[in-house]
Parts: structure tokens; C-alpha cells; sequence
């Protein structure tokens, strides 16, 4: 029994220590706040990315010259559409930074 009040002890302790870092941290430093992104993956890129995956694994499935045909031109839609979308999200970006100078 006056080992598991020594232990109960230790671990107050410990978190009090901690409490008081992190109090002392945030009040000295202050917190950080994250910048909130706007997300470049969007429900569209989750149904290329969905047809992609379901070519792949009906050419897998069945190798024939169809299937590799068609995953080809699902492969390149979804590869155009993901640059697309990447290149419009820069451009945003920097669109965005240019109007705060």
C-alpha cells in the first residue's frame, strides 16, 4: 500500500510540473496559431482518383487491349486534372501574395 501512494504521489507531482511548463510556456511565448490552407483536394479529384483506381484493377483483373487502353485514358485524365487544379491553386497563391505588397 505505501508503494502505490509513493507512485500516486510522483505522478501528481509529474503533471503538476507539466501543467505549470506549459502555463509558463504559453504565457511567456505565447501560442502559435496555423495558418489555414485552402484544400487542394476536393470531391472531384476523389472521383478521378476513384476511376483511377477501378481502371487499374479491372485492367489487372483482365489484361486485355481494352482495359489497358482504357486505364491509359483514365490515367491521363485524372494526371490532367490534378495538374490542373495544381497549377490554378498556385496561381491563386500567388495572386494572393503579389496583392499584399
Amino acid at each position: 500500500m505505501e508503494n502505490l501512494n509513493v507512485s500516486e504521489d510522483i505522478n501528481r507531482t509529474l503533471e503538476n510540473v507539466q501543467d505549470y511548463i506549459k502555463t509558463s510556456a504559453t504565457e511567456i511565448i505565447g501560442v502559435y496559431k496555423l495558418k489555414q490552407h485552402k484544400s487542394l483536394f476536393d470531391e472531384e479529384c476523389s472521383r478521378f482518383l476513384y476511376q483511377r483506381k477501378q481502371a487499374t484493377m479491372q485492367w489487372s483483373q483482365h489484361p486485355n487491349q481494352s482495359n489497358e487502353g482504357n486505364q491509359n485514358n483514365v490515367r491521363c485524365e485524372a494526371s490532367r486534372h490534378f495538374r490542373n487544379k495544381r497549377e490554378d491553386y498556385l496561381k491563386v497563391e500567388t495572386d494572393e501574395l503579389e496583392d499584399k505588397k
